[in-house]
């Protein structure tokens, strides 16, 4: 037996490898974007059901191969069917006697939009009209500026914060994404002047991440495949449209910048939405349960260990999300989103952006992308898969409001 002021061998060969590690310069982990990884696990399960094959001879036209008499004309029949099924069965959008758009994710369908809303009739002249103001409340998804402005188009330009413009009774545009991208929260119009069109954004109104209390019925309404089932990589997405002028030129938009969508993706977007839809009702046993419900207890779960980590170190806030009955799960629950809306409240810190990213070795974004004044707060994504979220959390777990180490 060795004495009890001896140290063996194995012992020291252990902490001279835990010495190491601690010594190696930390991974850099990328949560900056919303990359829906989380879901890679799920779709592992799910079977046959979610597989599609496409032979090398189908698929050649640009036209598609039934249309069913949809106003966009490379919208596939049995992707549009998809679509409504899966809003019927989740109740988060009103879809009858509303014409479909899909676009090359929801980005496309954005600037389609924009065209639509600001164009006049093509024997009308509106060379000497002057851009149309596009507003949106901050904190506002951190693309809108550089998407709304990435053409330098006469028919609209980006025009800040909603909640600072100033209404002059003239035509503007106002985006309402709810739940909001970076913070979560349930989004109204803020404007409400009169000459005032809306386009929502509702890639996160999925039960996975908020409740549906209520189907959304709006003018124009963009969805995607990215955040609804994980399929980011597909790069589709779709707009419920209720005025045909305005789905016919958003259409025409599309064709002119890239003469349609792929209608492989569609296959596959419709082939995943169908088998989302059959797994909440229980149609097929391969599934690996209900989709909505897999998503849901992981968000649960990370928001859960998140909050417990800012609340043991006292030096990160996060948001407080009311209580809602959600129609789909029948239950009172409360928001979990698939971003963190951070705030530091270390009164050394200015920049939180750059705490996490130089001390922690953790890519996210910081306010200042998202209109916000204040440096203090960042968004993290929790969409990745659970390594990177447990490095995330026992990275922030180190910094303390004693720490001395900081200089951001």
């Amino acid at each position: 037996m060795c004495p009890a002021n001896m140290v063996s061998t194995d012992e020291k060969k252990q902490d001279s490898s835990i010495k190491k590690q601690q010594q190696q310069p930390l991974q850099i982990i990328n949560l900056d974007q919303g990359d829906p990884t989380m879901f890679v696990e799920y779709w592992k399960k799910a079977g046959e059901k979610s597989n599609i094959m496409i032979p090398g001879w189908h698929n050649l036209s640009y036209f598609p191969n039934n249309n069913g008499g949809n106003v966009c004309w490379f919208l596939e029949k049995e992707f549009s069917d998809e679509v409504k099924k899966l809003h019927e069965s989740v109740g988060n959008a009103i879809t009858k006697d509303r014409y479909i758009v899909v676009g090359t994710g929801s980005t496309q369908l954005y600037q389609a939009a924009l065209f639509a809303l600001t164009s006049t009739d093509d024997n009308d002249d509106d060379s000497s009209s002057k851009p149309m103001d596009v507003v949106s409340a901050v904190p506002y998804y951190s693309s809108y500026p550089a998407v709304t402005d990435l053409l330098k188009s006469r028919l609209y330009k980006w025009g800040g914060d909603a909640y600072k413009f100033e209404d002059k009774n003239e035509p503007y545009i106002e985006i309402v994404c709810s739940p909001n991208n970076p913070d979560g929260h349930t989004m109204e119009p803020v404007v409400n002047g009169n000459g005032g069109k809306l386009i929502y954004d509702l890639a996160y109104y999925w039960p996975q991440y908020t409740p549906i209390t209520k189907p959304a019925d709006h003018d124009i309404m963009l969805f995607t495949v990215s955040k609804s089932t994980g399929h980011a990589g597909t790069r589709v997405g779709w707009a419920i449209v209720k005025d045909e002028k305005i789905a016919r030129k958003m259409t025409k938009f599309i064709e002119l910048s890239t003469i349609g969508v792929s209608k492989d993706s569609q296959y596959r977007a419709a082939t995943i939405m169908r088998a989302v839809t059959e797994s909440g009702q229980s149609i097929s046993l391969q599934l690996a349960g209900n989709f909505f419900e897999f998503g849901k207890t992981i968000m649960i779960d990370r928001w859960e260990r998140l909050r417990k980590v800012a609340a043991e170190n006292g030096v990160f806030s996060l948001p407080k999300y009311p209580k809602q009955y959600c129609n789909y799960f029948g239950e009172i629950r409360e928001a979990h989103p698939g971003f963190a809306w951070l705030k530091c409240n270390l009164e050394n810190v200015e920049d939180c952006e750059s705490l996490i990213k130089g001390n922690l070795k953790i890519l996210v974004r910081g306010g200042k992308n998202f209109g916000m004044d204040n440096k203090k707060y960042v968004r993290i994504s929790l969409l990745d898969q659970e390594d990177k979220f447990q490095i995330l959390l026992d990275r922030l777990a180190t910094v303390s409001s004693a720490s001395t180490k900081i200089k951001a």
